[in-house]
């Protein structure tokens, strides 16, 4: 299918993207103080769940449904995203809803009702990133997609060195509630950013009615190499369960629950350090190689997990894991905005978002029972070869009924 220019596609840019372009640093600080609240009870949640009776299998289920109820929710925002003219006051609203759930995780007696907390967190995360994503989309041209979705991501995950660094220090004076408690002071700022500093970039209604509208998803006609890229990242994600059950590993190989926050800096550091650059280069290169590239980094970090060879491999993987996530968030997402016509980036964003969820889904159930029944080795082998199975999906994909993929 062809792409309509910039100017065909959405009239009145031209005048609008130096203000526009304002959002990709508005988005970017929000998801700075978000991720900084979420990360301060993101690497503790297993050793919390530990100490309220909760093993494996209860993180398998919490992470699994938690992440479900995100992706059910970004199919409905997709196609919310697509008819709406105001999209600022649903993206906002899921912020509000997210900061003000996970203060209550220090309130936690059972693994229920951390349970009901994630969802709620995992809904509104759902509802807001599919109009975000399209908002982003509308703010700058689509030569500098893969480094709007980077230099956004590159904030978020410095959120997520400090989250765990304000964790670790808490940790030396306080109890693993009161990290909970003091996730609400960044959550504030993120909400107050938010509802400040984001602006509508959405089409005038004009413009809107030059687009075809279907009514639903289904009468979705969408190019092939769109569908070639959601076959691959559905089967890397069947085997991309939870990332708290590399945490669990960590601790199982001797790495104290103190230290635990630690490795979510290292991770989240090499994440900050090269989501930029990644999508910058993914603006030049093959988007699709490099995505590639950071599916053969997943797999090999699995590996290391599964084989666990020393706590010092394990610091090292967890390192590289970082740059797993550079190389393919910021890039997959631009690559899949690009290939879609404006008028439907949000239900094709909704789609992928929806059916690649499902998979982690699967993917965390199936991890939390294999771990339970034959220990940690065999689903860590497992989603290294699916890592590697995804890889070459893209790489031999060159090809989509004639049309070269980008």
């Amino acid at each position: 299918m062809s792409q309509p220019s910039e100017s065909e596609s959405e009239p009145g840019r031209g005048t609008e993207n130096a203000s526009a372009s304002r959002n990709v640093y508005a988005f970017g600080f929000t998801s700075l103080f978000n991720d900084t609240a979420t990360e301060m009870a993101y690497w503790v949640l297993p050793a919390f769940l530990t100490s309220i009776g909760a093993g494996p299998a209860q993180l398998g289920i919490i992470e699994g449904i938690a992440e479900s109820v995100a992706s059910g929710a970004q199919l409905f925002s997709g196609f919310l995203a697509d008819r709406i003219p105001r999209r600022k006051p649903v993206v906002v609203g899921g912020y509000f809803v997210a900061n003000a759930v996970k203060p209550l995780l220090a309130l936690a007696t059972s693994w229920w009702h951390v349970l009901g907390i994630r969802f709620a967190d995992r809904l509104s995360k759902g509802i807001r990133n599919t109009p975000r994503d399209v908002m982003v989309a509308e703010s700058v041209d689509k030569s500098r997609l893969g480094s709007a979705y980077g230099l956004i991501q590159a904030l978020d995950s410095a959120g997520a060195v400090l989250g765990p660094l304000a964790a670790l220090l808490l940790l030396e004076h306080y109890k693993l509630r009161t990290v909970f408690w003091a996730a609400a002071i960044p959550g504030a700022l993120c909400v107050a950013v938010a509802a400040i500093w984001i602006r509508e970039t959405g089409w005038r209604r004009e413009a809107r009615a030059q687009q075809p509208q279907p009514l639903s998803i289904w009468q979705l006609h969408l190019p092939g190499k769109f569908y070639v890229v959601l076959a691959a990242v559905t089967l890397f994600s069947l085997g991309n369960s939870s990332d708290m059950f590399l945490v669990l590993r960590a601790q199982n190989m001797g790495i104290p629950v103190g230290h635990v926050p630690l490795l979510g800096l290292v991770f989240n550091v090499m994440y900050t350090l090269f989501s930029w650059p990644a999508g910058r280069l993914s603006d030049r290169l093959s988007r699709r190689t490099l995505a590639a590239a950071g599916y053969l980094v997943f797999a090999g970090v699995y590996f290391v997990f599964a084989l666990a060879p020393s706590t010092l491999a394990i610091w090292m993987a967890m390192a590289s894991y970082g740059l797993f996530y550079a190389l393919t968030n910021p890039v997959l997402k631009a690559l899949v905005v690009e290939a879609i016509e404006p008028g439907a980036r949000g239900r094709a964003l909704g789609i992928y978002f929806f059916v690649t969820s499902v998979a982690i889904l699967i993917a965390s159930l199936v991890t939390g029972e294999l771990w339970k029944v034959y220990g940690a080795r065999i689903p860590f082998l497992l989603s290294g070869g699916l890592a590697l199975a995804a890889a070459a999906t893209l790489l031999i994909s060159r090809w989509v009924r004639g049309t070269k993929l980008a």
